[in-house]
C-alpha cells in the first residue's frame, strides 16, 4: 500500500489520484478530519494524524510499503527548523514500527546545502533524515512552483503590480506542481533504486516572465516590483509569518538572489518536465 503523507495538499493529492487511477491501493494521510470524507468519496483509506504525534503516524504508516513524506510548512511555527527535526525523528521511529521499505521525500532544488539557505534547509534535513534506516530512499528536489506566484493574485487584479522578492530580471528554474505530482506517482510506482532527481520546467523564468504571463492570462498589463530587502520582514510579518519564519524565508529567499537554486547536477539525475507557465495559469486561473 502507498502511504502518501499531506494528501489533502495539491501536490499530495495530485499524488493520490495518479496512484488510484493506476488501480493500486493508497492510504491518503492528513492532518484536518474534516477533510476525511471528501477523499474517502475517491476510494482511497483515509488515516488521521499529526506530524508531531509520534503515535497516530505508527497508526497511519501501519500495513504500508512505500511512503511519500514532505516536511510541513505553515509560515506560522516559532521554530521552523526544530520543528522539522522533531517531525523527521517522528516519522523515522514511525518508520521503524512499520512495514514500509521505500521512502520517496519531496525535497527542493537547493537542499544539498547545510547551512544558511533557510526553509531550504528543511529539505536538507529530509534527505538525511532516514540514513540509519534499511529502507530504499528516493528524495525528489523540484524547482519553484508556478503556483507561488498565486498569492500575489489580489494584488495583481487590484494594482496591475506582481510584487516579487527578487530582481525582476533574475531567471530561475521554475515548474507546474502538476507536473510535480505525476513525476512523483511515476517514482512511487515505477523506481526501485536509491537516487536524487532534480525536476524542472521547459525554462527559467523571471519575475517580469511570470508577470508577462498573468498579463496574457488576465488580459490587462502586469508588471513585476521588486520589494526591497530592507523591506522584506515587514511584509513576511504583515501577512502572518512568525519572527522565525519570516527569518527561514529570508535566509531563503536570499539564496535564491545569490544564484544558489539551480540544480546540483551532481550524482543526482535532472529531468525536464513540459508545462509551461501559460498552460499552468490558463487552467489555475479559469476559475478566477
Amino acid at each position: 500500500m502507498y502511504v502518501i503523507l499531506g494528501a489533502s495538499g495539491q501536490v499530495g493529492s495530485a499524488i493520490v489520484d495518479h496512484i488510484l487511477a493506476k488501480k493500486l491501493p493508497v492510504k491518503a494521510v492528513i492532518h484536518n478530519r474534516e477533510k476525511a470524507s471528501a477523499i474517502k468519496e475517491k476510494g482511497t483509506e483515509v488515516a488521521i494524524a499529526d506530524a508531531m504525534d509520534l503515535n497516530s503516524l505508527i497508526e497511519a504508516f501501519k500495513g504500508g510499503d512505500t511512503l511519500f513524506a514532505l516536511t510541513p510548512e505553515t509560515g506560522k511555527t516559532e521554530d521552523v527548523l526544530g520543528e522539522t527535526k522533531a517531525i523527521l525523528e517522528n516519522y523515522n521511529k514511525a518508520i521503524r514500527q512499520s512495514s514500509i521499505k521505500k521512502v520517496v521525500g519531496l525535497s527542493s532544488i537547493g537542499a544539498q546545502y547545510s547551512e544558511g539557505t533557510g526553509n531550504l534547509l528543511m529539505s536538507y534535513m529530509l534527505e538525511h533524515a532516514f540514513e540509519d534506516l534499511p529502507v530504499q530512499q528516493i528524495f525528489i528536489r523540484p524547482a519553484y512552483y508556478y503556483s507561488n506566484w498565486l498569492a500575489q493574485l489580489p494584488e495583481i487584479k487590484k494594482s496591475g503590480t506582481l510584487p516579487t522578492f527578487y530582481p525582476t530580471d533574475l531567471a530561475l528554474p521554475m515548474i507546474s506542481p502538476m507536473d510535480v505530482a505525476s513525476f512523483v506517482a511515476e517514482v512511487l510506482v515505477e523506481d526501485n533504486e536509491s537516487k536524487i532527481y532534480e525536476i524542472v520546467g521547459p525554462q527559467k523564468l523571471s519575475s517580469d516572465d511570470v508577470a508577462a504571463a498573468f498579463s496574457t492570462a488576465l488580459g490587462k498589463e502586469v508588471k513585476a516590483k521588486q520589494i526591497l530587502r530592507k523591506d522584506w520582514d515587514v511584509t513576511l510579518q504583515k501577512i502572518g509569518f512568525s519572527p522565525d519564519a519570516s527569518k527561514n524565508f529570508i535566509d531563503m529567499a536570499q539564496t535564491v538572489v545569490n544564484g544558489k537554486t539551480d540544480p546540483e547536477n551532481k550524482e543526482t539525475t535532472v529531468v525536464t518536465l513540459k508545462t509551461r507557465i501559460s498552460e499552468y495559469l490558463e487552467n489555475a486561473l479559469r476559475d478566477n
